[in-house]
């Protein structure tokens, strides 16, 4: 016979703005990293470290944009 399953719980909200302002405080501080290296780091990761932020900002607007309707 089955055991009996409790409910599941209801989903945590979370601001998610927040995390992906987060992301971006995060990816800024590597660019800065990144920048301060210089030549010993390979200029791949600026370019990923500017997109990454492009990215998150690009979602950001859209999350703002979509809360708004």
């Amino acid at each position: 016979m089955p055991r009996p399953t409790r409910p599941s719980p209801p989903p945590l909200r979370v601001d998610t703005a927040r995390v992906v302002l987060v992301g971006i405080a995060l990816w800024v501080v590597a660019l800065v990293v990144v920048l301060l290296l210089g030549d010993r780091v390979d200029r791949v990761w600026t370019w990923t470290c500017l997109c990454a932020i492009a990215l998150a900002v690009g979602g950001l607007g859209i999350m703002r944009w979509q809360g708004q309707r």
